[in-house]
C-alpha cells in the first residue's frame, strides 16, 4: 500500500509546479528542475519526484527530452485528439430530447484500476456517479463515473437529473487534456438491466479519463448499445505547402 505521507509530497511537487507555469514564472519551454533538484528542494525520494513530473508530462503541462531534461509545453500540445462532447449537446443537434435517470451517487472505497487512474490511494474514499442517459424515452447510455474529492468537493451536491457531469465538470474544473480507450463489447448485467438490451447486443464503451490543471479529475466508463449510438468526428488537416 502507498505511504500516504508521500502522496502528500507528490501532490506538492505537483501544485507547485503548476503553480509557476500558470503564474507564467516558468514560460512555455522553459526547463524546470530536475528530478534530483525537486527531490532535495522537498526532502522527498528521487521516485516521489519522478512520478510528479511523469504525470505532468502525461498531462500535456510538461515535455520531456531524453538526456536533457523537462520542460514547460505549449498549450496547444494539450488539446485531445477525439473532441470531448457532452451527450446532451449531441442528442439536442439530432432534434430529440435529451433526459438523464440518476441511478447512484455516492461515495465509496476507490476501486485498485480507478486509484491508478486518478492517483489516489486503493480504497480512500471516491466520488461515484452511475447515470443512463435517454434519447426521447430510448436508453442510449449507461455513465458511470468516479470523480476525485480532492479535486471536485462538491460533486454530491449536483442534481444530475438536470445538469450532466460533463457540464457540471467543465463549469468549475475547466478540462486541459482526456485519454480515451474505445472498444466492442458485450455488455454486463448492469447495462442490460439500464440499456434494456440482450445479452447479445453489441455495445460501444468509451473508456475517459479527464484532467485540469490540478490533475486527474474523473475517469468514466460510458456504454452505449451499438444499435443505438454511433461515434464520429472530424479531422482538420492543412495541405503542406508546395513549391
Amino acid at each position: 500500500m502507498a505511504n500516504p505521507g508521500s502522496h502528500r509530497k507528490f501532490a506538492t511537487i505537483k501544485d507547485f509546479i503548476l503553480a509557476q507555469v500558470e503564474s507564467a514564472a516558468w514560460p512555455e519551454h522553459s526547463r524546470i528542475p530536475s528530478e534530483n533538484e525537486l527531490a532535495s528542494q522537498f526532502a522527498v525520494s528521487r521516485m516521489t519526484a519522478r512520478r510528479a513530473l511523469q504525470e505532468l508530462t502525461e498531462q500535456g503541462v510538461l515535455y520531456r527530452t531524453q538526456g536533457v531534461g523537462s520542460f514547460v509545453a505549449s498549450p496547444k500540445s494539450q488539446s485531445s485528439l477525439l473532441e470531448i462532447r457532452n451527450i446532451a449537446d449531441d442528442i439536442s443537434r439530432r432534434g430529440h430530447f435529451h433526459s438523464a435517470e440518476l441511478v447512484q451517487l455516492t461515495s465509496l472505497p476507490c476501486p485498485a484500476v480507478v486509484a491508478s487512474a486518478l492517483g489516489m490511494l486503493r480504497n480512500q474514499p471516491v466520488f461515484f456517479s452511475l447515470i443512463v442517459h435517454y434519447d426521447n424515452q430510448t436508453p442510449l447510455q449507461l455513465e458511470a463515473r468516479y470523480v476525485n474529492p480532492a479535486m471536485i468537493p462538491e460533486y454530491l451536491a449536483q442534481d444530475f437529473r438536470y445538469q450532466t457531469p460533463h457540464e457540471y465538470l467543465s463549469a468549475v474544473s475547466p478540462l486541459t487534456d482526456a485519454e480515451h480507450l474505445i472498444e466492442a463489447v458485450l455488455p454486463d448485467e448492469l447495462c442490460q438491466k439500464h440499456l434494456k438490451i440482450p445479452p447479445s447486443e453489441p455495445c460501444l464503451r468509451l473508456t475517459r479519463r479527464t484532467f485540469s490543471r490540478g490533475g486527474a479529475v474523473s475517469f468514466a466508463y460510458l456504454t452505449s448499445a451499438g444499435s443505438r449510438y454511433r461515434l464520429g468526428g472530424q479531422l482538420n488537416v492543412t495541405p503542406k505547402k508546395t513549391d
